[in-house]
């Protein structure tokens, strides 16, 4: 089946914004706990404090709603993409966190996961490659 350019456009912006909305999230869960702090230990008040902590959070729910948008951007782009092509395109994703974390929170990325990383983006550009939709509808 080929796919229109209007539809691999369609795709392309849908998929962009399933990296934002992935990454958004991830970012936000990371800086948040990180405020947070470790668990102190697994009694019922550490548990309890912890648990305050976390939905008291508002980088904790900057990241559950960003990644209420990734779910439901992503199970209207299935409704139309194939899912070999969209979730192995939303891998860039990968290359994304690694930055924020980096610039932004200031975490080392040692040279051998940025490899790892470049590894992962060149997979990305190959199923970039590919036709968004190769199933007939029936």
């Amino acid at each position: 089946m080929k796919s229109t350019p209007a539809h691999t456009l369609k795709t392309s912006i849908m998929v962009a914004l399933l990296i934002i909305f992935n990454s958004a999230g991830n970012f936000f869960f990371g800086l948040g706990m990180k405020r947070i702090g470790a668990l102190q230990g697994w009694s019922r008040a550490a548990l309890h404090s912890a648990f305050v902590g976390i939905f008291s959070s508002v980088w904790i729910w900057l990241g559950i709603i960003s990644m209420l948008l990734f779910f439901a951007t992503l199970m209207l782009v299935l409704s139309w993409a194939d899912f070999s092509y969209v979730l192995p395109a939303t891998a860039a994703m990968y290359a994304v966190v690694p930055l924020l974390g980096h610039f932004v929170l200031g975490e080392r990325v040692t040279g051998l996961r940025w490899v790892g990383v470049t590894l992962i983006c060149l997979g990305v550009a190959f199923v970039g490659r590919t036709p968004p939709n190769t199933t007939k509808k029936g």
